[in-house]
Order: C-alpha cells, then structure tokens, then sequence
C-alpha cells in the first residue's frame, strides 16, 4: 500500500514539475505563450462543460448530430473487418459524443476495448464512474497523460487492431505544422490498416465561427482566465486576473481562429521564484482553432500517411468526422 501511494506522489510530482516547466517556458518566450492542454484542471473542465452548452458554440451540436444520427455509419466504417479492436479516444473529456457509438458497439456485441485518453484525471475518474453505470457491459481501461505517451502504453496492453478517435475539431487547436507533425507520429505509432476517427470544423461564416469563441456570456474569456488562476493555485503566483482580458479573432483566410490574454497595465507577476514581466497591451498567445478546407483535410492525410476512407457530415454541412487508414 505504501508502495502504491509512493508512487502516486512521485507521478504528481513529476505531473507538477513539467507543468511548470512549461508555464515557465512559455511565458518567458517572445511573443508569451501558454498551451491550452492546460485548460482542463477541475474548473476548466466544468467551464469547457459550460461552453459546449452555450447556443453559440455550434461545434458540440454538429457532431453530436453526427454521432446521434449516424451511428450505424460510424460504426460500419471502423469495424468492416469484424475482427477485435481497441477503441482509443484522445482527449475523451465527457465522452458525451463516443458514448452514443459505445452503447451501439456494446449492443451489437462487438468485441472492443475502450481506452479513453485525457490530462484530466478527475475528468477520467467521472467518466469511468458514468460509464460504469450507463454501460455495465463496457470493457474499459483508463489512460491519464500526453496522447502519445498513453498511445505507446495502450500499443504495450493489447497488440490488437486501433481504431483512434480524435474528435471536437480537436486538431484545430495546433497550426499547420503542429498538425502535420502530429498526425505523421500518429501514423508512426500505429499499424498498417489502423483507423482514425478525426474531427474537422470545417470552413463558413466567418461570424458564426468568431460567435463561437467571443460569446456575449463571457464563458470563452473565463475559461482562458482560468489557466491563470490554475497557474496561482498550483505554481505559487500572483496573476491579477483583473488585469487581463480575453481577445479573440478569427482570420477567414487562413482559418485560424485565435485566442489571447492581453496585458491592461504594465505589471510583474511571480511565479514560485521567477518574476515575469508584462509591458501593457502585451499579449499571451492562449489557443488557436484552426478550421479547414476539404482540400485541407485531403492534403492533411496524404501528407501524414493516412488514406481517406470515409466521410460522415452533419447534417448543416458545418462539420466532418474523417475515417482515415494508416497506408
């Protein structure tokens, strides 16, 4: 017992100290940067609950109605084979969206693995609480950490086939080159015929993707000043909330929709024994949202060793779920 809990404290620590290490890093960086993996602590999590609640935020519902709808479809596209398989989801959060295509796999008795994959271990610890009783049935095996690190230890549990999930237009958070570097490891650490299940947000209305992430209720702005108070929480600083305020943008051209925390006086914030320094109007670079082409998304796969195999939209067209094949 005493092993265990020994061991329990030195993955936290160690859980802290790259957490830190980051933060530092990327606040001492020119322009300032933080990594929205970072978001998904126990607040972040109910503020992102929050957001994809919101009426504005159309990502939620567009591929809700994929996996509500379209199950059947889902499911013919990664299990045409009919043999066993490990279904991995990275970054599973609530799996609101993958517990309809579950209870389907379970139902028609599919034999399948579920490994959820996510840096929040209260989110995963509410998730196999949910499941448990929703879907008793349900073969499941918890992975907390980085997606590759967990991936790797997902590959060393079982040696059957993968079917990865990557969905909430989750690879709009990287720019162009993140993306291509990580969908060409992804590739590298999965086998031939391997699926992925990938969400794209696709390219419309430059109003309707910048409502979005700009909604009138502040919810956007809270959950990126939440990092901030993560950071004083459990860093030792002394961020001023007060003194920052959430900008967003998106640009139609590239697709990139942005957000920042801009820097209203000029100010010193201590981090443990680092002192960082802000000049007013200085920005931090929080997240991007990349949204996408299907001319995007076909280069995207050719590029990282994937084949396109399938494609489910919903049912405005806004939103694409992409079956890929490793080649």
């Amino acid at each position: 017992m005493n092993s265990q809990l020994d061991q329990d404290i030195k993955f936290e620590n160690e859980v802290l100290r790259v957490f830190k290490s980051d933060i530092l890093e990327g606040l001492k960086s020119s322009p300032k940067k933080l990594f929205s993996k970072y978001f998904y602590d126990r607040a972040g999590d109910k503020l992102f609950q929050q957001i994809m609640s919101m009426p504005e935020y159309y990502l939620t519902n567009c591929e809700l109605d994929i996996f509500k709808n379209k199950t059947k479809e889902i499911a013919d596209s990664i299990h045409s084979d009919e043999t066993p398989f490990d279904l991995i989801e990275l970054g599973a959060g609530d799996a609101m969206k993958s517990s309809y295509l579950l209870k389907y796999l379970v139902d028609k008795n599919v034999e399948f693995t579920y490994m959820p994959i996510d840096i929040s271990g209260n989110i995963l610890s509410v998730l196999n609480e949910r499941l448990s009783d929703e879907i008793p049935d349900l073969n499941m095996i918890s992975l907390e950490g980085d997606y590759f690190d967990m991936l790797e230890k997902a590959t060393s549990i079982s040696k059957r086939r993968k079917v990865v999930l990557f969905l909430g237009g989750n690879i709009g958070n990287m720019d162009t080159a993140e993306s291509r570097d990580f969908c060409k490891e992804l590739s590298r650490k999965l086998s031939k015929d391997d699926i992925m299940l990938i969400g794209f947000d696709l390219k419309k209305n430059p109003a309707t993707i910048l409502n979005a992430y700009n909604d009138a209720a502040g919810i956007t702005a809270s959950f990126n000043l939440n990092l901030l108070l993560r950071i004083n929480r459990e860093l030792e600083a002394d961020f001023d909330v007060m003194e920052f305020e959430h900008y967003q943008n998106y640009d139609p051209v590239t697709g990139a929709c942005r957000s920042f925390l801009i820097s209203l006086a000029e100010q010193d914030v201590q981090i443990g024994s680092d002192i960082i320094h802000f000049n007013e109007h200085e920005f931090i670079d929080m997240e991007i949202s990349q949204k996408f082409s299907q001319q995007d998304i076909i280069q995207l796969a050719e590029n990282t060793g994937f084949d396109i195999h399938h494609e489910i939209m919903d049912s405005k067209r806004w939103f694409v779920d992409s079956v890929w094949k490793v080649k």
